[in-house]
């Protein structure tokens, strides 16, 4: 099996991931044997006529999803059970030739519409709530609803499933950050590990553990969100290093239990994915925020306001495939 070198491919939560893998060897035929064995949710049950239009032929917006399950066998149709603590949307442009990853804090303060059974949303509420209230439906209604932008398809990647990953390409390395004046800080989840100034090797539980703190950090939910990003390259570079590359054992090992973690609607297809994002290489890779005016109080309870001109702007861009443009004038803070 020859490796094309030089193309360090697409990252889209982990999904992607796997199509762009399969995609930069040429196999196809095997991405067509892995689309029945991904896990099937009916992401657009219920949503009717009167979502955002698709203004653009050729461009993708995918909402991705990672969830509080650690459960294998978790079931995402039914709401009240999980929130979510990564909401991102990415978008592809009709070119293909690039990917934008754009964060949504997960205690974005927007309006959730009625859940189907009408127990719960109809007033604004942190965004994560949609999913806990309504599952994936309810979910894509929201953030559609926020951002005035159709989604095409949904992924959902449930946390057990990082830990995998990770574990089958050997640990990644990561390079703690630190809260202000300190050279080492202990995770607020057991078994409270200590994490230390300077970069490691992590396994699957570490890893996961580091980028689930945000309480220590004056940023809070947006060093998480940025922690998440960094942890996303640094799987994406181990897991096309030589070393994974060239091991068949790895290699099956790795696309094996990324598509296990991962959850997608029923008109998800791998070879498609597959084809539109075979171009693509890390540099194309682009990661933003949802713009907001930081952190509020609102019914009491601590929000991320979001930055309503700002973000009509970019969603905008959206719809009309231009986040190029839109960041030429926006240009993001390192």
């Amino acid at each position: 099996m020859r490796v094309r070198w030089g193309r360090v491919l697409l990252v889209s939560g982990i999904v992607v991931l796997v199509l762009a893998l399969a995609a930069g060897l040429g196999l196809y035929s095997y991405v067509g044997s892995l689309n029945d064995d991904m896990k099937r949710t009916s992401a657009f049950d219920g949503l009717t006529g009167d979502r955002p239009p698709k203004q653009v032929d050729g461009a993708l917006n995918i909402l991705m999803l990672g969830t509080d399950s650690r459960d294998p066998a978790a079931k995402h149709e039914a709401g009240s059970k999980w929130r979510t603590d990564t909401i991102i949307l990415l978008h592809v442009p009709a070119s293909h030739d690039k990917a934008y990853f754009i964060s949504l804090p997960r205690d974005l303060w927007v309006h959730v519409p009625k859940s189907q059974s009408s127990q719960y949303g109809g007033h604004s509420a942190k965004i994560n709530a949609a999913y806990a209230w309504g599952g994936p439906p309810l979910m894509i209604q929201t953030v559609e609803g926020f951002a005035g932008v159709r989604i095409d398809h949904l992924a959902i990647v449930d946390f057990w499933g990082f830990q995998r990953m990770v574990s089958t390409v050997g640990g990644v390395k990561i390079c703690p950050e630190m809260p202000p004046g300190q050279d080492s800080f202990k995770s607020i989840h057991k078994p409270y590990r200590t994490f230390k100034k300077g970069c490691e090797n992590m396994g699957g539980e570490k890893a996961l553990d580091y980028i689930r703190q945000r309480k220590q950090f004056p940023r809070g939910d947006f060093a998480r969100m940025k922690h998440q990003q960094e942890f996303v390259k640094a799987l994406m570079d181990k897991a096309t290093s030589r070393k994974v590359f060239t091991s068949p054992t790895r290699m099956t090992s790795f696309v094996k239990a990324a598509t296990k973690a991962v959850t997608v609607d029923e008109e998800f297809s791998l070879m498609d994915m597959a084809i539109q994002f075979r171009k693509l290489r890390s540099k194309d890779l682009v990661f933003l925020t949802s713009p907001h005016k930081g952190t509020g109080t609102m019914d009491g309870q601590s929000v991320v306001l979001s930055d309503k001109e700002k973000a009509l702007s970019l969603y905008e861009a959206v719809n009309r495939d231009d986040v190029a443009g839109w960041l030429k004038q926006n240009p993001q803070k390192k």
